[in-house]
């Protein structure tokens, strides 16, 4: 059976992906549908933001709205658990009746997502600044200064911004990390 199971996109509630996960694991146990089922996917990565000058570590779904399953739902009985379950509004399918099944290059680009974060963990940060929003800067020789933010370089993590030293405006190149917006 198990070469029957193929991927598919549930729609869900945005925000109840993760109580989703066990009751549907909890409702294939109790029917005994096991064969038929391999796996759940909630597509997350994990990404660090700055609030109050401190880093922290945050888990954000990048489909949010979706859960993946791989599962055979051939099977009539598993298809109506999932499609009924409370908070899945219901199965990928293209505006048929019948459930289509994800293409695998599209699988393999959301797994390979999953994966490089899992193996790879690439330090990612959200952009939290924007050009001319106002920054303090809490470390470095420039620390208490304030400043404006003249330039936003994403792939290497660093702002420009310009500081006025004596009288005279210098621009100064500082990481996410050593600046927080000023409120």
């Amino acid at each position: 059976m198990k070469n029957e199971q193929k991927w598919y996109a549930l729609k869900v509630f945005s925000g109840k992906e993760k109580k989703i996960k066990p009751y549907l694991e909890l409702e294939i146990d109790k029917k005994g549908l096991k064969e038929y089922f391999t796996q759940i996917l909630i597509p997350s990565e994990k990404v660090y933001e700055i609030r109050a000058g401190k880093k922290r570590t945050i888990e954000r779904n990048f489909l949010p709205g979706y859960v993946l399953i791989q599962a055979d739902l051939s099977h009539s009985e598993l298809k109506n658990i999932v499609t009924t379950m409370p908070g899945v509004s219901s199965v990928l399918n293209n505006d048929s009746k019948v459930p289509i099944p994800l293409r695998q290059i599209e699988v393999n680009r959301i797994l390979g997502k999953v994966d490089a974060d899992e193996d790879d963990f690439e330090e990612k940060l959200e952009t939290p600044f924007s050009v001319g929003e106002a920054v303090k800067i809490i470390d470095g020789p420039f620390n208490g200064f304030k400043s404006n933010i003249q330039n936003i370089c994403e792939e290497r993590k660093k702002l420009n911004v310009i500081v006025t030293i004596f009288g005279r405006d210098t621009p100064i190149e500082l990481s996410y990390m050593q600046v927080e917006k000023l409120t």
